[in-house]
């Protein structure tokens, strides 16, 4: 999704990959309390959503709280000199994962969609430094046949769980989102969805030189020069002037600038048709969460810390709202889904509550992570399909929560601090440490 990519104002701070998320670092201070956070925290808690789909405060859905698992301490190693990279962070073997408070619906799913990523992990180069793709081939073989019912069991045999840094995870959420929309233009329809343009250029880096290994810009020619593209001030102007196709058109300016934030999204035609969209490339301006930008300009009142309490300031003030969602100058651009979907940065379908979002260079894109957070919703088990333009960083993740009033809600106010650790084929921490010294 790119970000399909959504913390403290979480849905306005995150974008990922499909989608480009515009989450917080984990160095952001923590969230407020919400009034309706009335759940006792549990030690350990195993993953746990209310049945129920909430709808802010007035709905009496008590966020489910939870007491982190400790941390690793003592003895560490460093396999890398980059420490831009996992690899060149601290390490701790992490806790046996038979231990580890993981329920069996959780295993199932995280089991499927570890299997789906498992012919990429296998052949495509870590950029976190802490594995290579032959050490995936045993437990990607073992997955293949594994009974779906015995997953748990697979994760404890097949891997072993690490520890980047000090463990501290930080997680967000993010969610496919449904906005009125149309394929023609039409009254009340007037707001274009492009796809990528034809002037758009993407270059890697890495081409020209190893140290900017993972490294790309986005642009366009002006004469022999490569300029910054189109921002999105410019772009809602009408600066593409036929350079892009428009593939649809919304109705609202401010939920496709969410649907944006988000990476894909489902746009609803009067007559109920559906098109669904998901990311094609970006502008390559930065992102901008406007939820920090307007909490730090002290917008947002106490209890208003949430993408519900940021779209009411952003209605209640037009002029000055569209001008907070320029100053985010990042602008993504959209192709038509007609498959399975959404997308993530590994061109595999995103499944909700078992696909999160992380920086690849800190955690090997297709491995599944374990978190134990602060909140119970997101502890549990994930895999790492998806990347996000504000994800970045170590133990940093965005959770993917699916589509509809649940999952907005969830992941709008998704913000959520413990422990997190890397599941890699077993044997790679003495491999690394091997390599360390």
């Amino acid at each position: 999704m790119r970000r399909l990519a959504v913390g403290l104002l979480p849905l306005a701070l995150t974008a990922c990959a499909g989608v480009v998320p515009s989450g917080e670092t984990s160095s952001a201070p923590p969230p407020a309390r919400l009034p309706y956070e009335t759940a006792q925290p549990v030690a350990g808690a195993a993953r746990q959503i209310p049945p129920a789909a909430p709808t802010g405060p007035a709905s009496g859905y008590a966020i489910p709280r939870a007491t982190p698992l400790p941390a690793m301490a003592g003895a560490a190693i460093t396999a890398s000199t980059d420490i831009t990279t996992a690899a060149g962070q601290m390490l701790r073997r992490g806790p046996s994962i038979s231990s580890l408070p993981i329920a069996p619906d959780d295993a199932r799913s995280a089991l499927v969609a570890f299997r789906l990523t498992c012919p990429a992990v296998t052949k495509r180069t870590d950029a976190s430094g802490l594995t290579r793709p032959e050490d995936w081939r045993a437990p990607c073989a073992a997955a293949a046949g594994w009974p779906d019912n015995d997953a748990a069991r697979f994760f404890a045999e097949q891997l072993e769980a690490v520890q980047v840094g000090e463990g501290a995870g930080f997680a967000t959420g993010y969610f496919e989102p449904e906005i009125a929309g149309s394929r023609t233009r039409a009254p009340g329809f007037d707001v274009p969805v492009y796809g990528r343009p034809a002037d758009l250029i993407d270059v890697d880096l890495s081409q020209f030189s190893p140290e900017w290994a993972g490294k790309r810009v986005r642009g366009k020619l002006k004469g022999t020069d490569l300029v910054p593209y189109d921002d999105r001030t410019q772009i809602e102007q009408g600066s593409l002037g036929g350079r892009a196709p428009v593939i649809a058109w919304a109705a609202d300016a401010i939920d496709f600038f969410f649907l944006q934030v988000q990476g894909s999204g489902r746009l609803r035609a009067p007559d109920g048709s559906v098109v669904r969209i998901g990311y094609a490339s970006q502008n390559g301006r930065d992102y901008t969460g406007i939820g920090a930008l307007m909490r730090d300009r002290g917008l947002l009142a106490s209890g208003q810390a949430s993408m519900q309490g940021i779209v009411a300031y952003l209605r209640a003030n037009p002029e000055e709202g569209r001008a907070i969602m320029r100053e985010n100058k990042s602008f993504v651009f959209f192709r038509e889904l007609t498959g399975p979907g959404p997308l993530g940065a590994l061109g595999y379908q995103v499944e909700a509550g078992s696909s999160v979002a992380a920086d690849p260079k800190f955690v090997p894109l297709g491995a599944p992570v374990f978190l134990s957070m602060d909140r119970a919703e997101p502890n549990g088990l994930w895999v790492a399909q998806d990347t996000g333009g504000a994800i970045k960083g170590a133990n940093r993740f965005d959770t993917f929560w699916g589509a509809g009033e649940q999952a907005k809600v969830i992941a709008g106010g998704m913000s959520a601090r413990g422990l997190a650790l890397i599941l890699l084929p077993r044997g790679s921490y003495d491999r690394l440490a091997q390599q360390a010294r």
